[in-house]
């Protein structure tokens, strides 16, 4: 593993230090990588629309981890304003930013595909592609400046294969991982020839299961689904790993269709 500076990690103390910022956090995924990117040293701000549900998630991660800095910050993502205004207040508060990792979610299916409500592709544009706009482009410049920043995008794998009664779902990802690789793009080119200083990342899911949701379905498999541990696991190895060869790429943590 490359040790050395913007472009790599540092040998398990990737995030020491660095201040990253969760977007949807209060859900079980959201939960799980408060705690991981608390306990590898990150100064963690958490935004969620549910402030009860997010003040609940930040001070289970600072409890798991006595000392840890960790705050909550609700945020209306689908303002741009709003966005460009906790990117800057969190870069003025801890003087750098070293990460987005977006988690906002949401899904909306159908029967069939002829029975898709045009409705739920409303819902979920704003949910999955919106969101994830205007947090790239609030963080775009902050994430630039540091020596270590990446912007984290968890998708599925419908968007690479979508099927019949998830049209809306798997088109709004597919949205998402375009934005995502299109700021990815410029990092690359911000970087010159010596590399991008910065990566924009995309984490690919069948979906996600935590134990909340074994307990509640008992008799189910869960086949391919990620832990959302091993998600928080896999968002922490992203900072362990060169921006080069992480920026534009899809890592997927379930079989690649």
């Amino acid at each position: 593993m490359d040790e050395s500076g913007g472009n790599g990690g540092t040998g398990g103390r990737a995030l020491d230090g660095a201040v990253v910022a969760v977007a949807g956090a209060a859900g079980p995924a959201g939960r799980a990588a408060l705690l991981r990117l608390a306990g590898a040293g990150a100064t963690v701000v958490a935004a969620d629309a549910d402030p009860a549900r997010l003040a609940e998630a930040v001070d289970a991660a600072r409890y798991a981890h006595g000392g840890a800095t960790v705050i909550g910050d609700t945020v209306d993502l689908l303002d741009l304003g709003a966005t460009r205004a906790w990117a800057d207040r969190t870069e003025k508060e801890f003087g750098r930013i070293d990460g987005l990792v977006h988690l906002v979610g949401g899904w909306r299916g159908s029967p069939s595909f002829a029975e898709t409500d045009l409705a739920d592709w409303d819902l979920l544009e704003k949910l999955l592609v919106r969101t994830v706009q205007h947090t790239s482009l609030a963080f775009h410049d902050g994430l630039l400046r540091g020596d270590r920043g990446r912007f984290v995008l968890v998708s599925a794998a419908g968007a690479t294969r979508p099927t019949a009664g998830n049209a809306a779902y798997a088109a709004a990802k597919a949205a998402a991982e375009a934005w995502t690789l299109a700021l990815a793009d410029a990092f690359r080119k911000a970087g010159g020839e010596e590399g991008p200083r910065a990566a924009g990342a995309i984490l690919v899911i069948k979906a996600l299961v935590h134990d909340a949701l074994r307990a509640e379905r008992p008799n189910a498999k869960f086949a391919g689904f990620t832990d959302v541990t091993d998600l928080a696991e896999a968002i922490a190895g992203v900072w362990e790993r060169p921006a080069r060869e992480v920026n534009g790429k899809r890592l997927w943590l379930t079989p690649e269709p």
